[in-house]
C-alpha cells in the first residue's frame, strides 16, 4: 500500500470558528485494480492542535455481546444474514453537525481547490460504528 498524502491540508483550517478540516490521504494498491478509496483521517491534528476524533464521544457498545448473538442465530431453524454496502454512505448527518466534517478536494493536481461539507457518516471518525448500528436498530424499532 502506498500512503500517497499526509495531514497537510487538515492544517489548511476554513476560517470557521466552529469546524474542523478532515485529512483525506489515499491508500493505493498497485497489486490489483480496485478503485481508488479516500480514507479521512480524523485523528490528524489541524493548525491549532484540534482533531475530530479527540472531540468526538464513540457513543458507546449497544450491540449485544458476540456469544449472545451466535446462541440465538444458532437457536432458530432458519437463519437470515446481510452485509449492507457503503452504509456508512446511507446515513446522513445532521447538518448542523456537518461543518466538522469539512474537505478539501482537488480532481486534478492542477484543478483549483474545492471545498465541501460531507452529509454522510464517515469511516474513520470515532462515532462511526456507533452512528451506523444505531441507525440500523432504530430502522428495526421503527419497522416491527
Amino acid at each position: 500500500m502506498l500512503f500517497t498524502s499526509d495531514c497537510s491540508s487538515a492544517k489548511q483550517e476554513l476560517q470557521q470558528p466552529q469546524s474542523i478540516q478532515l485529512a483525506d490521504p489515499e491508500f493505493i494498491k498497485p497489486e490489483n485494480s480496485t478503485k481508488l478509496r479516500v480514507v479521512f483521517n480524523a485523528s490528524c491534528p489541524t493548525s491549532n492542535g484540534r482533531y475530530l476524533n479527540s472531540l468526538q464521544a464513540n457513543g458507546g457498545i449497544i450491540q449485544y455481546e458476540l456469544f449472545s448473538i451466535i446462541i440465538r442465530f444458532r437457536k432458530q431453524p432458519i437463519a437470515i444474514t446481510a452485509d449492507i454496502e457503503k452504509m456508512y454512505r446511507m446515513i446522513l448527518i445532521t447538518p448542523s453537525q456537518r461543518d466538522y466534517l469539512r474537505i478539501l478536494w482537488k480532481s486534478d493536481k492542477n484543478d483549483p481547490v474545492s471545498k465541501y461539507r460531507l452529509n454522510t457518516v464517515t469511516y474513520g471518525t470515532t462515532s462511526a460504528p456507533f452512528l451506523a448500528t444505531r441507525t440500523l436498530k432504530q430502522i428495526a424499532i421503527d419497522n416491527r
